[in-house]
């Protein structure tokens, strides 16, 4: 069920309905039996593997707390304690890797033995990727991981827990929650709050005007462009790729926004994952501020137990791109997610072996740090660099990447920005200028909340006929402009595919 389709446009009312009709203390396996439907509405029959990571985490929770209270000695606690943490951790990985990976490393198997003319006959395994596996198993493995560092208690219900791995908002593309902050909501359920409800709201529209408006338009583009790259030229390749870092965070930040959303009418608070990524100065102040829920994830278990920067700057450096070739595994099983993930790893490591020498070009030629000037530009550097390996992401192959790189760089004709070139790649004059005015908007707001500014608060300050003007104001605006399709097929949203 999509959160841009008529589907749930009936299923969140009838949710919020009944949730508050019932008593507080069941309204958590009305919302849990609500969270199983909506990902039984892709396929029922992954609900298993929804239920199997469910109830193994479940275990090593509850495991975990059984070693910790037995009378033994210190060493044998903690070699329990480790068990219970190694299956679950092997369980749910073997689990992901199975459906994600099992193809990807056979075709690199056949490839190595290919390399001595050796062939291998290993058929391919017909295996569909069920959304959202990657969000569900690492939030319910950071449970396990919590339990045992002692950050969470074990939770004894069953269906509570279950909840929590399974919450409908954010339980396809995230964010990716803790523990520490939506279970412990999920015990001490909040009654309904009409403050919430018209922040909710409002957290919606900007969500369904980020994805309906600005991702599903700027795609119309960049999927005709990268969907015949080899027919376009190298300055419309590059426009495109522009476009596409755009719409990537539209996309993704509009669901984590009507996730954020949805959650907060039914009475909880969602992290929120994204904070002005694109006002960064930094390639690691970016990713900072870029799905924040999942680089935190990596950082608290992964990068911080590999000895993060405690162990020399060789090995921090090691420990950075060891997190970011994971990382961009675990946004797909091809080696142009790899490729993107260590460029962009490699992007911090270069960053800080050349910050001595930056600061002596800076102190040579006088330049004032704290000039808006000189932001500007940090700025614009670092949204090229994350940019060029946006490349990378969207492209099929390393060839293509390759091929689209060298178009950019070969082929390359300013005029065609100014003399209508641009509007024979999918949109017309019209829908081109909406998108371009509508990047500018994403763009004023996103401006505003790096400074501190949050237009929805100043909003729910006016007057109650602005705001009921404002809401439908918008509603219509997105009705108007939104990309709908022929006979509505709404589109999906891309990091369901992670």
């Amino acid at each position: 069920m999509l959160f841009n389709s008529l589907q749930f446009l009936i299923f969140f009312p009838i949710v919020i309905l009944i949730c508050f009709i019932l008593p507080a203390r069941i309204r958590y396996l009305w919302l849990l039996a609500a969270s199983y439907y909506f990902y039984a509405c892709w396929d029922a029959r992954y609900l298993l593997l929804l239920l199997f990571s469910t109830v193994v985490t479940y275990l090593s929770g509850l495991g975990i707390e059984w070693c910790r209270k037995q009378q033994w000695t210190t060493e044998k606690r903690l070699k329990g304690k480790r068990s219970c943490v190694a299956i679950s951790v092997l369980l749910n990985v073997g689990m992901l890797c199975y459906f994600k990976y099992t193809n990807f490393f056979l075709e690199n198997l056949r490839a190595v033995f290919a390399a001595v003319n050796i062939q291998l006959k290993i058929p391919e395994v017909s295996i569909v990727l069920p959304v959202g596996i990657s969000f569900f198993t690492f939030q319910a493995l950071s449970y396990t991981l919590d339990v045992y560092r002692e950050e969470i208690y074990a939770e004894k219900n069953f269906f509570r827990y279950a909840l929590f791995v399974s919450f409908f908002p954010q339980l396809v593309a995230g964010p990716i929650e803790r523990s520490k902050n939506l279970l412990k909501q999920l015990k001490k359920p909040a009654a309904f709050n009409f403050e919430n409800a018209r922040e909710g709201l409002l957290l919606m529209l900007w969500g369904f005007f980020l994805k309906i408006v600005l991702a599903d338009r700027i795609a119309i583009f960049v999927d005709t462009v990268y969907g015949d790259f080899q027919s376009y030229s190298g300055t419309q390749l590059l426009v495109a790729t522009l476009l596409f870092a755009i719409q990537l965070y539209c996309d993704f930040y509009g669901y984590s926004v009507i996730a954020m959303g949805a959650a907060k009418i039914l009475g909880y608070h969602l992290m929120d994952n994204f904070n002005a990524p694109f006002f960064a100065r930094t390639v690691s102040e970016l990713w900072r501020r870029w799905h924040i829920s999942l680089n935190s994830w990596f950082r608290d278990y992964l990068y911080i137990p590999l000895g993060g920067n405690r162990r020399g700057i060789i090995r921090k450096y090691l420990n950075i791109m060891v997190v970011f070739f994971v990382s961009g595994l675990w946004h797909g099983a091809n080696w142009t997610f790899v490729i993107w993930g260590l460029l962009n790893g490699g992007y911090q490591m270069i960053g800080r072996w050349l910050q001595p020498a930056r600061d002596k070009l800076v102190k040579i030629m006088r330049l004032n740090r704290t000039a808006y000037s000189h932001k500007l530009v940090q700025t614009i550097v670092t949204f090229l660099l994350f940019d060029f390996s946006m490349i990378f992401f969207r492209a099929n192959t390393l060839q293509e990447s390759g091929q689209i790189i060298s178009a950019i760089l070969n082929h390359f004709n300013p005029g065609m920005l100014f003399d209508g070139t641009l509007y024979t790649c999918g949109l017309d004059q019209k829908n081109f200028s909406l998108m371009l005015y509508s990047i500018v908007l994403l763009f004023i707001i996103d401006f505003c909340k790096n400074k501190g500014i949050r237009v929805r608060e100043l909003v729910l300050k006016q007057e109650y006929w602005f705001r009921w003007l404002f809401i439908a104001g918008s509603i219509l605006f997105i009705l108007i402009t939104g990309i709908w399709g022929s006979a509505y097929e709404a589109a999906n949203f891309i990091y369901f595919q992670f």
